[in-house]
């Protein structure tokens, strides 16, 4: 699934600006003018990465970025301000209550689309489709393939998205939780047992190439995706 970026911007023209060179990048796209709007596309559903304009209608882009920063649900989530306050005073301020980056207009939108990558590729791995490989398993978002070396694997597409999730975060234990939040996303209210079904079926899809045997089970923990299978 492409990333979502949501864009918080009361000019028109430049949110619309924005709003299509992202599509171009290939990202799925929200747009709110005002705070409370994007409050409420935030409670409904978790965006990747927002793009934040300082002087809004009803409240500041600062005040709304430090809320995000004590809400444990946003407090990890990429804030990129975009605004024409340019003074150094204002870039540390914007910094300092939690922006993972600050670009002032005017603004080059290819730079822009560059920085937004850079943020996602730190904060969401998942979230771009540059390829991964771990141990001859090579996995292709934008064409969707999977393949364990060189012989391609047929892998559902909830197994895929779970795939996807543990290869870009090899080596370290995910708990039932975690998988439920990165892979189902945090407002779907379904079991942990359902993660247990879907690595079994994960498991199966690998068998082919040998790789199910990187699918680790850690009692207590969850399960965790080794960068080398166990000699």
């Amino acid at each position: 699934m492409p990333a979502t970026i949501l864009i918080v911007e009361d000019e028109p023209a430049i949110a619309e600006l924005v709003s299509l060179h992202c599509k171009h990048a290939g990202f799925s796209v929200q747009v709110a003018h005002a705070v409370l709007d994007a409050r409420d596309i935030v409670d409904e559903t978790l965006p990747d990465l927002v793009v934040l304009d300082w002087m809004l209608p009803d409240k500041s882009g600062i005040d709304f970025a430090r809320e995000l920063r004590k809400d444990d649900r946003t407090k990890d989530l990429p804030i990129l301000m975009l605004t024409a306050r340019a003074d150094e005073d204002d870039k540390v301020r914007g910094l300092e209550v939690g922006a993972d980056d600050y670009v002032t207009k005017p603004f080059s939108p290819k730079e822009l689309i560059a920085r937004i990558k850079a943020l996602l590729r730190r904060a969401a791995p998942e979230a771009t489709d540059e390829p991964l490989e771990v141990a001859g398993l090579r996995l292709e978002p934008a064409a969707h393939r999977v393949s364990g070396n060189g012989l391609e694997l047929k892998v559902g597409p909830t197994e895929f998205r779970l795939l996807r999730f543990l290869m870009t975060r090899a080596d370290r234990v995910m708990t039932r939780q975690a998988l439920l939040d990165g892979v189902w996303g945090d407002q779907v209210y379904i079991e942990e047992r359902t993660v247990d079904v879907h690595v079994r079926r994960l498991r199966v899809a690998l068998e082919p190439s040998g790789h199910d045997a990187l699918v680790e089970t850690v009692r207590g923990g969850g399960y965790r995706l080794r960068k080398q299978p166990l000699k």
